[in-house]
């Protein structure tokens, strides 16, 4: 597989989550119930395989084709690639306590990849690019449906599961006043 077509592909992967969001955040404030109890339901499996992939493509970018990342995709992989531990023993356990370390964890990842792409479309950075002379922060190795960045696939995929566990988190709340 080239490496534009990989791009094609995560492009349109990661425009068709903005898409899924965009009804997630519709519905998390326009209740339906019935809804809303499927994806609690399959919040935590969901989150598990998304981080899951969202390691295993930046792992594919970068050991495969050879993309050395930046500081800052540095650190925002160190906010990504414990979830996916944390997400694999929540699934197992059904433990619904992670969403507030997610949202924490997703919330950090978020703002190093928004100004990370901020960099990328060709913003003044306020901070100095962390790297070691090997990648430079603002330099694009994706630019798919003129605006869709590596550190933009990685700020959907950190609002996904920010949502996914604000949805957990609403549904442990509501069951917790039921037992009262």
């Amino acid at each position: 597989m080239s490496l534009t077509f990989l791009n094609f592909l995560v492009g349109t992967a990661t425009l068709g989550l903005q898409i899924c969001l965009l009804a997630l955040v519709i519905l998390y404030f326009f209740r339906q119930e019935k809804v809303e109890r499927i994806i609690v339901k399959f919040a935590l499996v969901s989150s598990f395989i998304f981080a899951l992939i969202g390691m295993v493509m930046t792992l594919v970018y970068s050991e495969y084709f050879g993309i050395v990342p930046c500081g800052l995709c540095w650190l925002g992989r160190v906010f990504l690639y414990p979830q996916v531990v944390l997400f694999g023993m929540a699934t197992y356990r059904k433990d619904f306590t992670i969403a507030i370390y997610s949202i924490v964890l997703s919330g950090i990842g978020l703002v190093i990849a928004l100004y990370t792409h901020y960099l990328q479309m060709g913003g003044n950075g306020v901070l100095p690019c962390p790297a070691s002379g090997v990648s430079d922060c603002a330099r694009r190795y994706v630019f798919e449906y003129g605006y869709i960045t590596l550190p933009l696939i990685g700020a959907t995929l950190f609002v996904f599961l920010i949502v996914l566990m604000l949805f957990l988190l609403r549904a442990r709340r509501e069951e917790s006043k039921l037992k009262v």
